[in-house]
């Protein structure tokens, strides 16, 4: 029998967990359940990780870790504020489509029965992106292209976007992709 390497059975169990709310019925995950599809004992499940919120947590790290290193590569790698900012948005709904497990973290849907400290979690990561938005706005406007005072108005537009678009993914059972028509409505708000 091959022995796993350390961490590998925890990233197992994550991604396990990420699959299964990829299930469009989004029923409640429980760790009998977990713990039957990694194929090991609850015990197993508990001995890397402390509690269900931990395991969620884990997954969050990545959205996290993923997003906020995409959103660093963009604001690095291109100068017009304006171009960012469409560039972020475009970025996060394509990281939904292609995660879909994670959008229902994403949007809370995964969270309801949690620990409120996750939903917590996720409300400052989508802050933290709404501020990413606003910051990549003011160097636009900057550049002249916009102005200062309607930087935040139009970040909180693109977040509610986001969001809006997240959602729709997730309700339709991941049915109307969030990148459908995305770049052109993203158009219209920075006009």
């Amino acid at each position: 029998m091959a022995t796993s390497k350390p961490g590998e059975r925890k990233l197992q169990i994550l991604q396990t967990l990420a699959s299964m709310l990829e299930q469009p019925k989004g029923e409640k995950i429980t760790t009998a359940a977990l713990a039957a599809k990694v194929e090991v004992s609850e015990a197993a499940l508990y001995r890397h990780f402390a509690s269900k919120a931990q395991m969620f947590e884990g997954l969050i790290e990545f959205i996290e870790s993923t997003v906020f290193g995409l959103i660093n590569q963009i604001t690095q790698e291109q100068e017009k504020g304006l171009l960012q900012a469409q560039a972020i948005t475009l970025m996060l709904l394509n990281f939904a489509e292609r995660n879909r497990g994670m959008t229902r973290v994403m949007i809370g849907d995964a969270l309801v029965n949690e620990d409120e400290r996750l939903q917590l979690r996720m409300n400052q990561f989508v802050d933290r992106i709404e501020m990413a938005l606003k910051q990549s706005l003011r160097v636009a406007a900057s550049q002249n292209e916009g102005h200062e005072p309607e930087a935040a108005i139009r970040a909180n537009i693109l977040t509610s976007f986001v969001l809006g678009r997240w959602q729709r993914f997730a309700k339709t059972r991941f049915l109307l992709k969030p990148t459908d028509d995305a770049a052109q409505q993203i158009a219209l708000i920075l006009v």
